[in-house]
């Protein structure tokens, strides 16, 4: 049978996963308090209490709460999790990076589940229209370091972020375009580069903004 939660619940639930996207921890009762806009912690640390009983969280020996990802509460999911989208890398720091965020975008959990961690990234140019990612557009990213052949990567080259298709052979590595413009080219590199994340999707802005 599977286990109800309290509509309050989910909502922490939501808080929750929000903020283990953007820092990879669990939030703090007053935290989740001030974003709940609560005004008493009581109330949050007994909603968190009753997670705990229904094991979306445990406890470690010091304290520290921790997020059970495997526990489902599809009975009334939140349905979304914020993703933030970032601007353009600047004096080489990671295009994810808190100072770049511009604001968060609720994105359904089955194209971005919550045991990943995401950020969107709007697409500059037409490099890629032959892959469906014009101008314009946010690109949803799961964040992560490394990437196979023919993944579509967030790359941090210099202090510039560009979307291409990743092809490696040995110790060197082409970015490749894919576009109906003849003066885009391959951009081949060896070490001088980072991989920020995989595309996952491409969404038109008109969605965010009707």
């Amino acid at each position: 049978m599977e286990t109800q939660f309290t509509p309050k619940e989910l909502a922490t639930v939501k808080v929750i996963r929000n903020e283990m996207m953007r820092s990879g921890k669990v939030p703090s009762i007053r935290q989740v308090m001030e974003t709940m806009g609560y005004r008493s912690p009581q109330s949050i640390s007994r909603i968190f209490d009753e997670l705990t009983k229904k094991g979306v969280l445990s406890r470690t020996v010091d304290g520290k709460c921790l997020f059970n990802e495997g526990v489902t509460t599809s009975s009334a999911n939140p349905g979304t999790v914020n993703v933030p989208l970032v601007g353009t890398a600047s004096c080489g720091t990671p295009v994810f990076a808190e100072e770049n965020i511009e604001g968060y975008f609720p994105i359904s959990e089955r194209i971005a589940p919550p045991s990943k961690k995401y950020f969107l990234l709007r697409a500059h140019g037409d490099s890629m229209n032959k892959k469906e990612i014009y101008n314009g557009d946010l690109v949803l990213v799961q964040k992560q370091n490394v990437a196979h052949n023919g993944d579509l990567v967030v790359a941090l080259i210099d202090d510039d972020a560009t979307i291409k298709e990743f092809q490696q052979r040995g110790d060197m590595v082409a970015l490749r375009p894919h576009s109906t413009n003849p003066i885009h080219k391959p951009i081949i590199l060896s070490e001088e580069f980072q991989i920020q994340g995989v595309v996952i999707k491409a969404i038109p802005a008109s969605f965010f903004n009707p």
